[in-house]
């Protein structure tokens, strides 16, 4: 679904920018998660096991590139 646009990005930033951009918004989102799961009480495994499941679903539909 996103993967095209995803490739397109990567083509046209060049593949070192594109990496350092991912990175920067990959820790952004790992934040958001770690502090949106610290305010209802989730627990560190509960919080990696969702991550993986949400990876793993994002694989099987195509949303990552």
């Amino acid at each position: 679904m996103f993967a095209p646009i995803v490739v397109l990005m990567r083509d046209l930033v060049g593949k070192p920018k594109f990496v350092q951009l991912r990175c920067k918004a990959i820790a952004l989102h790992s934040k958001a998660i770690t502090q949106f799961c610290n305010s209802i009480g989730i627990d560190r495994t509960q919080r990696q096991n969702m991550i993986r499941l949400a990876r793993d679903n994002g694989k099987r539909l195509g949303l990552l590139a």
